[in-house]
């Protein structure tokens, strides 16, 4: 069985990024964009990566430039902007396409674990996010409009499972 430890997506640099060195950690895998009605969420990504991430807790935020092209920059514009504007520290990797067929095969793998409404596959919008437990398997999906904070209690319960 396939599981998101699987996935080596690349790093800024293009170096790939195993996701295999996460196992027993829980995941928060999330398309992001600086220039987005969404993008204050990366601050409430960044306050749930400094709570959990001791436990356990891995954000992995992947720049999208899909969606009305909202995220234009290079791997080093993202990384100043991201770390200037809201303090990020969690890991943000290469810029990737999550819909098509040129989509990032981690987040086709996501996508099919757990299809949005009506059983659709595509990603809408920026900062879907997607919450992966420990052993690799995708717990649940996140719609752009739900806030950081509102995934505490998913986190914490992902975050009390062993595997």
């Amino acid at each position: 069985m396939t599981t998101v430890h699987d996935f080596a997506p690349a790093a800024p640099d293009g170096a790939p990024h195993p996701l295999a060195q996460y196992r027993g950690k829980v995941l928060l895998v999330v398309n992001t964009a600086s220039a987005c009605g969404f993008t204050p969420q990366y601050e409430g990504l960044e306050e749930l990566w400094r709570r959990h991430r001791e436990a356990g807790l891995v954000i992995l935020g992947f720049p999208c430039n899909q969606f009305g092209a909202q995220e234009p920059g290079d791997a080093a514009e993202i990384a100043r902007f991201c770390t200037l504007t809201y303090d990020v520290t969690f890991p943000l990797l290469a810029k990737v396409e999550v819909n098509g067929t040129k989509a990032e095969p981690l987040f086709s793998h996501l996508k099919q674990e757990k299809p949005g409404l009506l059983g659709t596959r595509a990603i809408k919008w920026n900062f879907t996010k997607f919450l992966v437990g420990r052993d690799g398997r995708v717990i649940e999906r996140f719609a752009p409009r739900v806030k950081p904070e509102a995934l505490e209690g998913a986190v914490a319960a992902a975050l009390a499972e062993t595997v």
